[in-house]
């Protein structure tokens, strides 16, 4: 386990951006209409945020940051730091973090990359953020983190498509000299292909077969251009390493569970999150869920939950929280922060 600690950095703004667009699983053709039921009772995903074809993550991040840094009276030049945390890049080639960078106005002195990071990212996105903020007095950085997921999906694969959807979202982060977060970080990569995109990389250079959309099983058909999930090994997977990461954590640093006012998980299955919500014994109350309204937005999904469904505790208040993201790669971690009088936007709609 990578247990760690930084000094002095602190969560002073968040805003988040969704695509207008909403699909309906009770509308799903692929499903019958007792399995969308059922889906949507254990699944717990009812609406879904769908991206235009020209939408990207990108598109979505650049319109919470740069209403973001407006509100919060940020000139352009103060912002030292931006790192753009996505699976959904611009190009292979260059970095997306370089146009944001350009496109926002930000000083040539900024520093800027791209992280290839899904459901772990938000939570990894914090530990690199804030770690390169530490050393830069009075420093305040960008942390961009979105996907657009269904640009990967098949229309025809029941297995993704009720599953996933598009937003972005920009937390501002500044090095107060005050404050500590606490992380704890872990990966898998024997298991790398239980959440995959086959071909368009290096390894699987796209081809003409790429392409073809093939039947892998009723109800299930895709090309290896499309998102190729094992929701089984995935579901173990999380019931498997997510509430004894946050337990090493919280034991770490002799944080009592109780004292929390918020476990914000990634938003990826209903059945999975109660599962590990009873392990982790941590009362309803304390454990919100986006997962109705918006579905599984990847590395969108703890900032998302955060802004919709905590806005009070973030917004005027302050609190203890314990995030935690997992999924793809495998990669998975957990963090714990404190906020008060955060900056928070409504939430943006892209049309």
């Amino acid at each position: 386990m990578a247990l760690f600690s930084v000094p002095n950095v602190q969560l002073k703004g968040l805003a988040v951006s969704v695509p207008a667009n909403t699909e309906d699983n009770m509308q799903l053709e692929l499903f019958t209409q007792p399995e969308r039921e059922l889906f949507v009772k254990t699944v717990g995903i009812r609406y879904r945020r769908v991206a235009a074809k020209e939408v990207t993550a990108a598109d979505l991040c650049f319109s919470a940051a740069n209403k973001l840094l407006t509100e919060m009276n940020w000139q352009r030049h103060e912002v030292s730091v931006l790192i753009f945390i996505t699976q959904t890049p611009d190009y292979i080639i260059p970095n997306t973090s370089s146009l944001l960078q350009e496109k926002l106005g930000l000083s040539k002195s900024c520093l800027v990359f791209d992280v290839n990071l899904g459901c772990s990212g938000y939570v990894y996105g914090l530990s690199v953020i804030s770690s390169l903020l530490q050393n830069i007095p009075n420093g305040k950085g960008l942390l961009l983190v979105g996907d657009v997921s269904t640009a990967v999906i098949s229309k025809n694969d029941r297995s993704t498509t009720p599953l996933f959807s598009d937003a972005g979202s920009a937390t501002a982060l500044v090095n107060t000299g005050a404050g500590v977060m606490h992380f704890n970080l872990q990966t898998d990569g024997k298991e790398y292909d239980d959440i995959i995109v086959p071909d368009g990389g290096f390894r699987n250079k796209t081809n003409t077969e790429s392409f073809i959309e093939r039947e892998v099983e009723k109800g299930i058909c895709r090309s290896n251009l499309d998102m190729k999930l094992d929701g089984v090994k995935i579901f173990n997977f999380a019931l498997r390493e997510v509430a004894p990461n946050v337990n090493a954590l919280l034991q770490t640093y002799s944080i009592a569970k109780e004292d929390i006012d918020c476990f914000v998980m990634h938003q990826a299955n209903l059945l999975m999150l109660e599962s590990v919500r009873k392990k982790l014994q941590v009362p309803a109350e304390k454990f919100p869920y986006s997962l109705y309204h918006f579905g599984n937005t990847s590395s969108a999904t703890i900032p998302l939950t955060m802004l919709v469904k905590e806005n009070r505790k973030l917004s005027s208040e302050k609190a203890k929280w314990l995030l935690s993201g997992f999924g793809v790669g495998l990669s998975w971690g957990s963090v714990y922060l404190e906020t008060e009088n955060v900056t928070c936007l409504p939430l943006i709609e892209i049309k």
